[in-house]
């Protein structure tokens, strides 16, 4: 019986090995998702023991395995940066320039040289998804969230980032 009992386990933890995909493909759920990685941008150490001492590490597994694009620091501080700001921005947007569309297109590695050329393709994209009827009833978190699809996309097209 116990080796019924082994081969079983054996036989599960080959097909998890497997179905992990190529190893070291994607984010480090303990020191770059979570918690720990928010709060510990750049100490590895601290953030895997955040993430461990939390929640026993459930958040950045959780994160890494069903939102790895959003496990990188530079994402996450984009994000909070959008959402926090998200009025001021979307003013900045509407003039074309701004220290808070700066500062957002910079986390996504958006030189200042590069900045104006991408500026005005984000308020241009932007412009079009504030004129959608669907806009006007999204929440914010919603709307911010729209909007850094718009940064990124510049950043990414014209900033090579």
């Amino acid at each position: 019986m116990k080796k019924f009992v082994i081969a079983g386990l054996l036989l599960a933890a080959s097909g998890l090995t497997l179905a992990a995909g190529a190893q070291g493909s994607g984010p480090s759920p303990y020191t770059e998702c979570g918690i720990g990685a928010s709060i510990f941008k750049d100490t590895d150490w601290a953030a895997a023991t955040s993430n461990v001492t939390w929640d026993l590490g459930t958040t950045a597994l959780s994160s890494a395995s069903y939102s790895p694009e959003m496990c990188s620091p530079k994402k996450v501080k984009a994000a909070m940066l959008i959402r926090d700001n998200y009025a001021q921005i979307s003013e900045e947007i509407a003039r074309g320039q701004g220290d808070h569309l700066s500062a957002a297109l910079e986390v996504f590695g958006c030189s200042a040289v590069a900045q104006p050329v991408a500026a005005t393709q984000v308020r241009g994209e932007f412009g079009r998804m504030v004129s959608t009827s669907s806009y006007g009833g999204q929440s914010q978190i919603q709307k911010a969230g729209q909007m850094y699809q718009v940064i990124q996309s510049a950043a990414q097209g014209r900033c090579g980032a």
